[in-house]
């Protein structure tokens, strides 16, 4: 009786003792999961994030070898300020651009992009989007290697973009494309071929902005084998646009490689156009131009394209200085038969079989603007500086207006 009680106790004793020691085990610290680095974890963010969503970027340099992308509508990207939160790429070794967002009611505001391999900040297909001083920049300065776009809403429609600074970029800094209803303000654009460029767009402002060493400094373009055609209804106006003399530095074969050196704002196929009060001054090749597709012999494939710029109306800007390297292929040529600078306001004179020549290109009732008709580029003796056909005013563009994220 004894040997079965003491079996029994040993038996219970090892039990109650195995038990405890696993109790034991299992209270002992368990190894932690690796922290996650901001890059993991920012993108984390942007892959879970709900509408309504702020994603916090604190003040630093973060370094990011992949692009980011978002797809969520309703969220809102905000830093510590352009020139304290960085979201630096210049380690990127996958992706095409640095944040790719295509969701509505979008926001992003107080950071940079800096050094990415593609365009910096894309946005695609997306309705309500604002770009609140956001700066974006290569910072080895002009160089072919940059990418393309800076700041790049593309198919997209209410876009605000305000305050941001735009640095470095190979094809264009501020570029919005194939979009309708834009506002562009209180933004800088500097050392990009092109500075700002509103290109097959329809209703954008385009004001109280800086581009100064540009190659071009504002460019409003309608290009033909796009989704989207028929660009119109741009007011430029209250811009300082100045010193726009950067050598060109895009890829070979991008359109913007055939933008003059020294070009303060080139108008190219487009309609309804108004530019006023804005400031120009010293940009080498021509201060304002004005010109179809077709000038120089460019054969178009595109059967629905326009190339005739229609209804341009330049009115009340001030000029200084400028035209004194001409450089389009046609301004050059007549600059070397005539020996003259190019004044203020070009137009390249080509319109469409059958039509007048006036209303193309409005002066209002300023005949003193500093003006030149090239007549096709075909004879660089054979322009014209009459400005009969072109004393003409035009109605004035509406303010473009709509609700957008972000309002303050």
């Amino acid at each position: 009786m004894n040997i079965a009680i003491n079996r029994l106790c040993l038996t219970r004793f090892t039990t109650i003792t195995a038990i405890a020691m696993l109790l034991g085990a299992c209270s002992e610290p368990q190894p932690s999961a690796p922290e996650l680095s901001f890059e993991e974890a920012f993108q984390t963010q942007l892959l879970q994030a709900q509408p309504g969503d702020i994603i916090e970027v604190p003040a630093g340099v973060h370094e990011f070898t992949r692009s980011l992308s978002l797809n969520v509508p309703g969220v809102t990207i905000r830093g510590a300020g352009m020139d304290q939160s960085i979201l630096s790429f210049k380690n990127q070794v996958q992706g095409a651009e640095g944040l790719l967002v295509t969701a509505d009611d979008f926001v992003i505001e107080d950071l940079a992009i800096e050094d990415t391999v593609g365009d910096s900040l894309k946005i695609n297909e997306s309705t309500n989007v604002t770009i609140r001083r956001v700066r974006t920049e290569w910072t080895r300065g002009a160089n072919t290697e940059n990418g393309a776009y800076g700041i790049y809403p593309v198919q997209t429609r209410n876009v605000l973009i305000e305050g941001s600074v735009a640095i470095g970029a190979s094809d264009a800094g501020i570029y919005v494309g194939q979009s309708s209803n834009i506002i562009v303000r209180n933004s800088r654009a500097e050392y990009n071929v092109a500075g700002i460029e509103i290109e097959n767009s329809t209703y954008a402002d385009v004001y109280d902005n800086v581009a100064t060493n540009n190659t071009g400094g504002i460019l409003v373009f309608d290009l033909p084998n796009l989704p989207v055609q028929g660009g119109q209804a741009t007011r430029v106006f209250n811009n300082q646009i100045f010193a726009n003399n950067t050598a060109n530095f895009a890829p070979e074969g991008n359109i913007v490689g055939n933008v003059p050196m020294g070009t303060g704002l080139l108008i190219l196929a487009n309609d309804n156009i108004e530019v006023f009060e804005n400031q120009f001054a010293d940009n080498k090749n021509v201060n304002v131009m004005v010109y179809s597709f077709a000038l120089g012999g460019r054969v178009i494939s595109d059967p629905n394209y326009d190339p005739y710029p229609e209804q341009i109306y330049i009115h009340d800007n001030e000029y200084t200085g400028g035209g004194t390297v001409p450089g389009h292929n046609a301004l050059a040529a007549w600059h070397q038969v005539s020996g003259e600078n190019s004044p203020n306001i070009v137009w390249g004179g080509l319109v469409k079989d059958g039509a007048s020549n006036k209303n193309i290109v409005c002066l209002g009732n300023d005949a003193n603007q500093g003006f030149l008709n090239l007549k096709g580029g075909l004879d660089p003796a054979d322009v014209s500086t009459d400005t009969t056909n072109h004393q003409c005013t035009l109605p004035r563009l509406a303010k473009i207006s709509f609700d957008y994220p972000g309002d303050d």
